[in-house]
């Protein structure tokens, strides 16, 4: 089963390109024209976007070096105790929804103090991918297109979060015990 999978792993990029070619040459798409003129549209998002990333990442560097980040952790400690959370992957949580670079940062460094195979690197892991960085999300491609008013968007995509980072450490702890 491994070996099949090692396969699939290996093919799967080179075939979906072929395919794609393929479909292409048969509809009549000039597959490469298309590809350049999406690519220039790629980089004209990129520059329209870039002034949202660069306020998301001021605000990120100005709530964790305020303090504010480990004093929101020290208030919502008790009622993440009796949830079962361990608070070690309570940082990762606040900063899940703010931006994919630094949760990923703090995983790593979860990884390197506790391991991957521990109850704290599986749930942590399992709920980076549960998850999803809505303010940075809502931010640039609600932001990107002129929307201003999101109204239930922030509040739906943070229970979104909640709900994984809850039914990461269940299911963790049903899987692998803690």
């Amino acid at each position: 089963m491994i070996q099949v999978t090692q396969w699939i792993s290996v093919l799967a990029i080179p075939v979906f390109i072929i395919f794609v070619l393929g479909y292409g040459a048969v509809k009549g798409v000039p597959v490469y024209e298309t590809f350049v003129e999406g690519a220039g549209e790629g980089i004209r998002t990129a520059f329209h976007i870039l002034p949202y990333l660069v306020a998301m990442f001021v605000a990120i560097g100005v709530f964790r070096a305020s303090g504010a980040m480990d004093f929101l952790i020290r208030i919502l400690s008790p009622v993440t105790n009796l949830a079962g959370i361990p608070p070690e992957i309570l940082p990762l949580a606040m900063m899940r929804p703010m931006s994919g670079s630094a949760s990923a940062g703090m995983l790593a460094e979860l990884f390197r103090t506790y391991g991957p195979d521990t109850f704290i690197g599986r749930s942590a892991s399992t709920m980076m991918g549960s998850t999803e960085t809505v303010f940075y999300t809502i931010s640039v491609y609600f932001g990107s297109v002129g929307i201003k008013k999101t109204r239930y968007v922030l509040a739906a995509g943070l229970l979104a979060d909640l709900a994984g980072l809850l039914a990461s450490v269940a299911i963790c702890g049903l899987i692998f015990g803690r």
